[in-house]
């Protein structure tokens, strides 16, 4: 007697007698947001959770020896969960999609669809220095690519399914459907035809909407305009894009030699630790900033309006109350966060990039704008709007994406009355 063919087999066979693959091709964008937005959602509740377990009785007057701690923690247990559990490499999340991709395969392996979200949750939330961004985007396109292999879709719309679980993820985290179509197209190197855009948008859309359902209405980065842009600026401008043109060669140039460094020393998981969980956690008890992805940190600078509120980045550490040290802590921080976010990946650590290249914009953005105020080189600058025009900046060096970093700032603070200097 023949075996009864299983529900999932009966539902595809249904499918493909009922429903073209074009119209299951939406069907599977709307569904592929969903679970993009969803993943994204339980990865920082993840990271806040933990966060709030190991550092909410911290006080911010003085310094916490917890922090040269709680980071080797974090990357040791990763390195079980990932040894033990997964037993795959899961590092460099895009760098996976877009090799998926390249190779005309698209082809992510199941267990891409939560391993990610579980690794860079602990290594985040007990002090990594990296982002989240990079393990959602391998998440979304994970579940873009197994959806499409159930559903038995061609190399095209898998190609296609693969981009709509990118594009979902970026405007899921940020709440930016603009900026997460552009990163798909620029990063991702999707083709762009009306075949391709609708299934893109419906996945970018889905999980924006339900990030606002599962998150509420708050922004990732807290921004109001206060300063709106004067052409007297135009050479400050100018200038800050050339400067963010060198931090972002600094970051790879500096990001390539430490992964060179960390891949010298071979299969040897325990001396990676010691050497990376040594670097990172001293680093972080030096500068608390570097804590997890920073976005806390960037959120000072950008909302502060006087020295008092900006000397507030420099809690928890032996800088706190030396106001005149502001500027020497946020150059060190910008000039430390490479070895960092180097450190957490090469010592066993899950996470991305994306966040780093942010990170090191607002800062540097802020440094900028505080030394020519300073030095009373020209009319003032906003340093807060300089913080935000850094991080597109440097985002935009690192990932080779300008209009990425054009929309995803401006959608990200409501900030469009900036996009002239962001496009300079």
């Amino acid at each position: 007697m023949a075996e009864k063919p299983g529900v999932m087999v009966r539902l595809v066979d249904w499918q493909k007698e009922h429903i073209s693959d074009r119209q299951m091709t939406l069907v599977l964008a709307f569904v592929i947001g969903v679970l993009a937005s969803v993943a994204g959602y339980f990865l920082h509740r993840i990271v806040h959770e933990i966060q709030v377990l190991l550092t909410s009785g911290f006080e911010k007057n003085t310094y916490n020896l917890l922090f040269l701690l709680f980071p080797i923690v974090g990357i040791y247990l990763t390195s079980l969960f990932i040894k033990y559990v997964v037993r795959d490499n899961i590092s460099h999340g895009i760098t996976r999609v877009l090799y998926a991709i390249s190779t005309k395969q698209s082809k992510l392996k199941s267990h891409n669809c939560w391993s990610s979200v579980v690794a860079s949750g602990i290594t985040i939330g007990f002090g990594g220095s990296v982002g989240a961004e990079a393990p959602i985007v391998l998440t979304g396109s994970a579940i873009g690519s197994n959806l499409g292999q159930i559903f038995r879709m061609n190399k095209k719309t898998m190609i296609m399914l693969v981009g709509c679980g990118a594009s979902a993820a970026i405007a899921g985290i940020f709440k930016a459907p603009i900026a997460g179509l552009v990163f798909t197209l620029e990063v991702l190197m999707v083709d762009l035809s009306m075949a391709s855009l609708l299934p893109i948008l419906i996945s970018c859309v889905t999980a924006t909407c339900f990030s606002y359902i599962l998150m509420g209405e708050k922004s990732l980065f807290d921004f109001t305009l206060t300063n709106p842009w004067e052409l007297d600026r135009l050479p400050a401008c100018i200038l800050l894009g050339v400067f963010c043109g060198f931090v972002s060669l600094y970051f790879m140039r500096t990001m390539s030699a430490c992964e060179g460094f960390f891949a010298k020393l071979g299969k040897r998981p325990y001396l990676k630790l010691l050497v990376g969980g040594l670097v990172l956690s001293s680093l972080i008890f030096l500068f608390p900033s570097l804590y997890g992805e920073g976005y806390s940190a960037v959120n000072i600078l950008l909302k502060g309006r006087t020295e008092a509120d900006w000397n507030q980045v420099m809690g928890n550490s032996l800088f706190y109350g030396h106001s005149q040290l502001l500027i020497l802590y946020i150059g060190l921080v910008t000039f430390t966060k490479v070895f960092a976010t180097s450190a957490t990946n090469g010592s066993g650590g899950c996470g991305g990039t994306f966040a780093p290249s942010l990170f090191i914009g607002g800062f540097a953005g802020f440094f900028f704008s505080r030394l020519w105020n300073m030095n009373q080189i020209g009319v003032y600058v906003p340093e807060q709007n300089f913080t935000l025009m850094g991080m597109a900046g440097v985002m935009t060096g690192v990932m080779h994406a300008p209009l990425t970093g054009i929309f995803l700032i401006a959608e990200l603070t409501g900030g469009y009355q900036l996009f002239m200097p962001l496009m300079i």
